[in-house]
Formats: structure tokens, sequence, C-alpha cells
């Protein structure tokens, strides 16, 4: 992904292999790592068994948050797409027990259909 890429929010799927050496250390003996992708700093991975969400923050990076959903902790999910005059797509995941969803925020250039379907597919099974 180039600079310009990330600096205007457009997402992009990562390589497995790459992800598996930086964050093998996360994953669960037998979890398997499936799809990843970038957004700028953050990251969204999809393993065989859950849905992880890696947040850097800070102007270096090093302060990094994982979130860890369990597929079958999604109750449901929603897509809002940019309008003509909005730059911004979003995305919402509710987890059961939690009222507030996680939202992320993605450049209209993202096509976010392509997100969207993945999590479907995980959520789905």
């Amino acid at each position: 992904m180039g600079l310009f890429d990330g600096l205007m929010g457009n997402a992009s799927e990562v390589n497995i292999v790459e992800v598996q050496n930086e964050l093998g250390h996360i994953l669960a003996k037998n979890e398997r790592l499936e799809k990843a992708y970038k957004l700028i700093r953050d990251m969204f991975i999809f393993t065989d068994k859950r849905l992880i969400l890696i947040d850097k923050q800070g102007l270096t990076g090093k302060k990094v948050e994982f979130h860890s959903i369990p597929y079958k902790s999604i109750t449901h999910f929603s897509i809002e797409t940019a309008g003509n005059f909005d730059w911004d797509a979003e995305l919402k995941i509710y987890i059961s027990g939690s009222q507030m969803p996680i939202q992320k925020q993605f450049n209209k250039n993202l096509n976010i259909y392509e997100v969207q379907s993945v999590l479907a597919d995980y959520v789905l099974r």
C-alpha cells in the first residue's frame, strides 16, 4: 500500500504471512489467520475463530489496542456509505452485552462492501 493510499484512508488487503510474523504471539494455539486489511495504521484481522481489530494510537503508534471479538458475539453490524457531500463511510459492529457499537470510519474511496462481505462470511458461518 502506498503512502498516498494510506493518507486517503484506502484499505488494502495485507499479506497473511507478514501479519503472522508480526502478530503470531496474540493468536491462540490452533487459530489460523485468513484475511487481513490495513487502514493507515489500524488493521482488521479475520481468523478462523474471531475478528481482531488493531488500533495504533499516538504519534509514534507504539501504543496499541487489540479488540478481540469472537464471531459468535457479533449480534449485528451495519455499514453507512458515503453520500455525495459526505467523505466518510462507517462500519458499526454490535457486540452482545454492549449497547454501543464499535465504529470505524473509512474514506469513501474504500470499497467498504468488500470488508462487509468478508465480515458477513465469518459471522454467518
